[in-house]
Parts: structure tokens; C-alpha cells; sequence
């Protein structure tokens, strides 16, 4: 096999992206997100050769074989943090186990992606990988079966956007009820994070998912000191009929993000929401119509 990958040499400006066997439309994607004049672009024909490329010349990022399966990359991720510990490694794969995805968290993989998946949502997490601060995980697993799992997210807009991929990788559901709680789950988790932990990196909310056979629970616990749904006044909830955008102003006022609307669009794609005394734990209820 040719070394004239290892022999390459770039301004140490440039980062590095090591691609295994890929699909010719994730290529495509790669070099649509990634800037020809930020990153260069390795090729691996397999995972073993990956590994040694890995270990010869810094890789920032590496994306994986859909060809292979995920115990095969967690292999490869497992050896690659020896000698890369900082790498960041979005596992494509042709399957998807809850079990599988669990372990990819606890080995510290950015994302994972399991066939069929959205080339839009891929490109967005392959550029939150290129384009994040220094990153150290953000997501840990306290507990976790395949049917119920708990997590601690720091309270970063990026660590929200990685969570929300795991979690719609996990839910084990059909299409309809796995995008409505995706969203709904996406929601409440940017609110948790923006109003009790006010995106501080230092502060986690924590996470339990729940998968019954005719019923998922999202429970998400932000760390601040909880809230009155009758006092806020930056959602939509709070604005007067004569006024339908006045919680926009008020967010512009709090220097918050562009939003509002979350609440709204969480009891539209679940069943039930139920917010705990204080207003920082919040249960999601999605009913399954699954045949006995």
C-alpha cells in the first residue's frame, strides 16, 4: 500500500479529517462541511490501517465505515484514545442496538449515525466536530440498560445537539413517534440547559429515558432553582392574545437566544408534560399504539 498519506505535510493551521471506506455521498458531505483550506483529507480502506494512520500523524476527527459494524468501531475508538485521547470519532454504521449506542457514550464517541440517516443532520454534526471548542465529552452515563438509561449533559448548546442524536439513535421506534419525541425531547432539553443551567459548561442537567413496551418517558432535571410557569415571561406561554410576540421582546431584553416556542411544540408531539413543584424537572410521556 502507498504511505503517501503519512507524507504529506500541511501549515499546522490545517487540522486533519481520516475517513474509513466511505460511501461516495458521505465523501460528498465531508467536503461540502469541511474548507479545503482548514482540513485535509485522509483515507483509510479499513479500520486496522485507520489505527495506524491514527497513531502516526494527529487526526482532529475520524468518521467511520458504514460498512462496518459498531463493535468494530468502538474497537477501533477504544485503541485510537491510547494514543489520540482528544479525537474526535463519529461512529456510521448499517445497524443500531441500544446497547451499542450506550457504550459509544461511555467510550466517548461524538456522535453515532446507524442507516437510514439524514445526510443534513450528519453534515451538522460533522461541522459542530470540526468547528467545537476544545472538548473533553460532556456526556456521561450514570446508569444505563438497554431500556433505561440515565445521563448527565453539561449545559452546552453542542453537548445538546450530540444528546439529542444519541437519544433519537436509542429510541427504539417507529419513525412518526421517534421524530415527535426527538423534538419534544430536543425542546425541553435547550430549555433545561438555557434557563436552569444558563449554558454554563459547569452546571449538568441530568437525563433518564424510559422505554416501555406502549410507552417512552423522558425525565430531564435542569440544576437551577426552579420556576413558576405563571412568572415567565419569554415563552409564548406568557404572551396576551393582543401581544402573540411579546415574549420576544423580553427574550431580546434577557440577551437569550432566538426561541420562545418550546414548550408550545413539546405538548404539541407528546402526550403528556409534567413539570415537577418546582419547575426544574419535567417528565415527557409519549403513548405507543403497539398491538399486545
Amino acid at each position: 500500500m502507498s504511505s503517501a498519506p503519512f507524507l504529506q505535510h500541511h501549515p499546522l493551521s490545517v487540522k486533519t479529517a481520516l475517513v474509513v471506506d466511505t460511501d461516495p455521498r458521505v465523501e460528498a458531505v465531508l467536503r461540502l462541511t469541511l474548507s479545503p483550506e482548514s482540513w485535509n483529507i485522509l483515507h483509510a480502506p479499513d479500520n486496522m490501517t485507520a489505527l495506524v494512520m491514527a497513531g502516526r500523524e494527529p487526526c482532529d476527527f475520524i468518521l467511520t465505515s458504514e460498512k462496518t459494524s459498531a463493535k468494530e468501531d468502538l474497537e477501533l475508538l477504544r485503541k485510537i484514545r491510547r494514543v489520540r485521547p482528544h479525537t474526535r470519532l463519529i461512529i456510521l454504521t448499517d445497524e443500531n442496538t441500544p446497547a451499542d449506542i450506550i457504550a459509544s457514550i461511555r467510550e466517548r464517541a461524538f456522535s453515532y449515525f446507524s442507516k437510514p440517516f439524514s445526510f443534513e443532520s450528519l453534515a451538522d454534526m460533522i461541522r459542530l466536530a470540526a468547528e467545537g471548542p476544545c472538548w473533553d465529552d460532556g456526556i456521561e452515563v450514570l446508569a444505563a440498560t438497554p431500556a433505561w438509561v440515565r445521563l448527565a449533559a453539561r449545559c452546552e448548546l453542542g453537548t445538546a445537539e450530540r444528546l439529542v442524536q444519541f437519544i433519537d439513535e436509542i429510541a427504539d421506534l417507529p419513525d412518526t413517534e421517534r421524530n415527535n419525541v426527538g423534538m419534544a425531547f430536543r425542546e425541553i432539553l435547550l430549555n433545561a440547559m438555557e434557563h436552569g443551567g444558563h449554558f454554563d459548561p459547569h452546571e449538568y442537567v441530568e437525563i433518564a429515558y424510559l422505554r416501555a413496551r406502549h410507552m417512552v418517558i423522558c425525565r430531564i432535571k435542569d440544576p437551577g432553582s426552579g420556576f413558576s410557569l405563571d412568572e415567565i415571561c419569554h415563552t409564548t406561554l406568557s404572551d396576551p392574545a393582543s401581544g402573540p410576540f411579546d415574549h420576544v421582546l423580553s427574550r431580546e431584553a434577557q440577551g437569550m437566544r432566538p426561541g420562545g416556542y418550546g414548550l408550545l411544540l413539546a405538548r404539541h408531539f407528546v402526550d403528556e408534560l409534567i413539570y415537577g413543584e418546582k419547575g426544574s424537572d419535567v417528565l415527557l410521556i409519549k403513548y405507543l399504539n403497539i398491538p399486545r
